[in-house]
């Protein structure tokens, strides 16, 4: 699958191989897709951006928060209004505002659609939003979280039942989750993932 958060190239220089070696290639590429879907389980959502507006279905129960500006539907992560279109039974929503303000600006992706004066109905009226679902852009953190992780799982070739050592420091067993990866991809995991 495509849509790793980095690219073989990056890999290559954080291992110390040669750009002309290609004979490590697959295991690379397998190493990075693995962990950039490692992160987005993680995280429970994903960071790469549909290539064409696809359409998802809401139910607003559970999705609808009050707030001092008007009723709020949380969707999944939006990261272009190109082809966004929100459609409320037979009848096309267009006075919503995007939330939060400026967030494809910011490089960040939309997560709410605020209807001022209105209502988003009831749990019995689906909500179909078309939109590119995702980030904009790749955030550095997850970029470098990933580098981080296909680097280890490359590496785990050379360390059989996640044991490794050295001269220096003897056997040692590998931890579960890398403590600088976590620390990276921390701020993005969504509430009830982790």
């Amino acid at each position: 699958m495509a849509n790793e958060y980095g690219d073989v190239a990056a890999l290559k220089a954080r291992l110390g191989i040669e750009v002309g070696d290609v004979s490590r290639d697959a295991a690379l590429t397998s190493a990075l897709g693995a962990a950039s879907r490692g992160i987005d389980r993680a995280c429970g959502r994903r960071f790469w951006l549909d290539e064409q507006p696809v359409q998802r279905t809401f139910n607003p129960r559970g999705r609808v928060v009050q707030d001092p500006d008007g009723a709020r539907l949380l969707v999944d992560d939006i990261g272009s209004i190109a082809g966004l279109v929100v459609q409320s039974g037979a009848s096309t929503v267009t006075s919503y505002e995007t939330s939060p303000d400026n967030a494809l600006l910011d490089k960040q992706p939309i997560t709410g659609l605020l209807l001022v004066n209105g209502s988003w109905g009831t749990a019995t009226n689906r909500i179909r939003i078309t939109a590119q679902f995702g980030w904009p852009v790749v955030p550095d953190d997850v970029a470098e979280a990933a580098l981080i992780q296909a680097a280890r799982l490359y590496r785990r070739k050379d360390s059989p039942e996640g044991v490794t050592g050295s001269a220096e420091w003897g056997v040692v067993r590998l931890s579960r989750r890398d403590p600088d990866v976590w620390n990276l991809i921390e701020p993005y995991i969504l509430p009830g993932f982790a």
